[in-house]
């Protein structure tokens, strides 16, 4: 097995991560520093990370269904609930790919496979996420377009892949970035906060009736499928909006003039608070 696979299947990062710890010098093999990333470990081999003997652990892989009110942390210095407190003892030091904030519930994966959660985080590899969103307000679908164009928020420009209106309020969504608080931050641009967010697909995977706070691990055909690349699919389409109650013009220009503004609302805050 190559090094930096070994190291990341310890639980000591991704493959990035522990390429990192071996060019700069915190790896020996067998008493001597090892700085070649293409170095082969055998199982007689002694590996060690700054004087810590080092073992490769089974690899593991789950499927969660959070729910709200957990972080997605290992550990959390208010001790707070994780989503860690929701799996048993015995399992080996995993991670978690993506994070979904407090206040979001729907699928994560949890490994120790370094080598796959950055395949499925980079976004380069195209891997989607799929999200039921609940708004505070009806939506209104001609802002759908700017959505799927894509606009800088904090932490970058981000873009919809997919956007569908399932009711007045709830949208489907799907992203291939994964951007810090992405859909709450492009919904909030548009003068739109999010009450409800569900992570329902990611990649292949679906929820399958695992019910919110369970996990399952994932099959063999299902990691495979993974670390497959996305095919190429037509372009996707979103399911027909439900139509907008008629509304009078009379007087339509006053009407918005006397609209109160949004005052009072400071979206950074209010994510700081669902995140923790």
């Amino acid at each position: 097995m190559r090094l930096n696979r070994f190291l990341a299947s310890a639980g000591l990062g991704s493959r990035r991560g522990v390429e990192k710890m071996i060019v700069e010098g915190h790896v020996t093999v067998n008493g001597e520093p090892c700085l070649d990333l293409a170095t082969t470990v055998l199982p007689s081999d002694s590996v060690k990370v700054d004087g810590r003997l080092v073992k490769a652990e089974p690899m593991c892989y789950l499927l969660l269904n959070k729910p709200k009110g957990f972080l997605c942390t290992a550990d959390d210095e208010k001790d707070r609930r994780t989503i860690f407190d929701l799996l048993p003892d015995g399992f080996p030091r995993l991670f978690n790919v993506g994070r979904l904030d407090k206040e979001s519930e729907g699928l994560l994966i949890l490994t120790n496979d370094g080598e796959l959660a950055q395949f499925l985080t980079h976004p380069s590899h195209g891997v989607e996420k799929e999200y039921e969103v609940i708004l505070d307000q009806p939506f209104d679908s001609a802002k759908r377009e700017k959505l799927l164009r894509g606009f800088h928020i904090e932490g970058g420009r981000a873009k919809m892949e997919g956007l569908a209106q399932l009711g007045p309020q709830k949208l489907k969504v799907i992203l291939k970035q994964g951007l810090k608080r992405q859909i709450r931050l492009m919904f909030y641009d548009l003068g739109y906060e999010v009450d409800q967010l569900t992570r329902i697909r990611i990649g292949p995977l679906k929820a399958n009736h695992l019910p919110l706070g369970a996990w399952r691990m994932l099959t063999a055909r299902e990691v495979e499928s993974l670390r497959k690349e996305p095919k190429s699919k037509a372009a996707w389409k979103p399911a027909a909006a439900s139509p907008a109650p008629a509304k009078s013009t009379a007087n339509k220009g006053n009407r918005q003039a006397a609209k109160p503004p949004r005052k009072g609302r400071n979206f950074t805050t209010k994510a700081r608070r669902h995140e923790g």
